[in-house]
Parts: structure tokens; sequence; C-alpha cells
């Protein structure tokens, strides 16, 4: 991630939320971030590896999570740290082996903390409504699409 210049163009706002969706997911099941993500401007998709399906009160439950951080107006800031540092804050298995001696981190106030080179608004109050629009569960892994109002 010493190349900055490969930026991904994300969506800033849903790229966002995703972040906020990841720790909101980890928090409450124990699991991984998503394993796979599309992020669009309409709508976007992330994939859980879970042993259950969530349930329909934990799917509200999540939703909801996600707002509450969103409503906080929180800034996203972003840090430059050393590999050494970065494996202190982040988990960094995801993390291409050329990625280099400087980690690139994102922060979504005290809430979040990944290591990524995409774009992303500076405050929370940015991204608008999160909607979960449909989910699905298939061989332990939770597929859900989402959309930003």
């Amino acid at each position: 991630m010493e190349n900055l210049q490969a930026k991904k163009n994300y969506y800033e706002p849903m790229h966002t939320a995703e972040h906020i969706l990841n720790q909101t997911m980890v928090r409450m099941f124990g699991c991984s971030r998503s394993r796979n993500t599309h992020i669009e401007r309409k709508k976007s998709k992330c994939d859980y590896m879970l042993t259950t399906a969530p349930t329909d009160e934990q799917v509200i439950e999540i939703e909801n999570k996600v707002n509450e951080i969103i409503e906080q107006n929180l800034d996203v800031t972003i840090e430059i740290v050393s590999l050494e540092t970065a494996k202190q804050i982040v988990d960094l298995s995801k993390l291409p082996e050329e990625a280099g001696e400087t980690i690139r981190i994102v922060k979504v106030g005290d809430y979040d903390a990944c290591a990524c080179i995409g774009d992303h608004v500076q405050n929370t109050s940015e991204i608008g409504k999160f909607k979960i629009l449909t989910h699905n569960f298939e061989n332990g892994c939770w597929r859900m699409r989402y959309k930003l109002l």
C-alpha cells in the first residue's frame, strides 16, 4: 500500500458504510471482515462467513447499528504507519505481499480501523441512511445487499 496512486475509486459514502458494516459484523458475530465485497453507487454486496444465518431480528439490529454509527458524525481519518505498527492495529490477512513497508490505515472515529487504499468520506454525516435490501445464506456464506438512502 506504499503506492498510493493505486487507490481504488469506490463511491466514497458506500465504501465508508462498508467499513462500518464490516466492524459491526465483527463485533456482533465474531467473524472476519467481508470475504468478498462489490461496491457500487446504487447498491453493494458483502459476503460473510458465518456458522448460521442471522435471524430477522439480527438483520434489523445490523442495520440499526450501522445507522447509529453513521449518525454519530464521526470523522474519517487516514494514517500512514509502518508495517510493524499496522500489525498491532489491524488485520492484515488480506494484504498483498507487494504492499510495502508503510500501510494506509483508514479510521472511522474510534469505531473502525482498516488497512485500505480506497476513497472515503471525511465524516460519516456524508453517508446517508444505510438500508439492507436482501440477504441469503448458503454453504456458510451470508450474502447481503445494501444501498444508501
